[in-house]
């Protein structure tokens, strides 16, 4: 499949957390054309301001493999990824990082910050970014505009 396909699926994720309360946000994790963890959105439902999709995401995918380093997968993820979640996939090891919308308030790939290849970091992250944007950046605000 290709980026598209893979994202769609992310997005159906994100329905799913927003089925449950939790801001629609969807992760997946590929390696070799298959996917090996997923995710949404779960901090409220499980009490844990770390189970942000791409933790939820990748926390899956270790264990399927049962390895804590995702060498050679890609994650696809509707927003783009805050500090915590970028350190966790530099953490992981993960190649590369496909997502949806930008978030210019905290996004740390490319928006508030860099983190994907910062100096400092001893694993570079490869990305793509605005993959079906604007559906992934609809979902985000029809479901604020709906808690307003």
């Amino acid at each position: 499949m290709d980026d598209e396909a893979w994202m769609r699926k992310a997005i159906a994720l994100a329905h799913e957390a927003e089925a449950v309360g939790e801001v629609p946000v969807g992760a997946l994790i590929v390696k070799d054309d298959e996917c090996i963890g997923e995710g949404f959105n779960l901090p409220i439902k499980n009490s844990d301001p770390t189970a942000h999709a791409e933790i939820v995401a990748i926390r899956a995918a270790s264990k399927q493999i049962e390895n804590y380093r995702l060498v050679d997968a890609t994650l696809y993820i509707t927003l783009e990824p805050c500090v915590m979640c970028m350190g966790a996939i530099q953490h992981a090891r993960i190649k590369r990082i496909v997502f949806g919308a930008k978030d210019p308030k905290r996004g740390a790939v490319c928006s508030a910050l860099s983190l994907a290849e910062a100096d400092y970091a001893n694993h570079h992250v490869e990305w793509s970014g605005g993959i079906l944007a604007d559906e992934c950046s609809q979902i985000l605000r029809s479901f604020f505009k709906k808690k307003r």
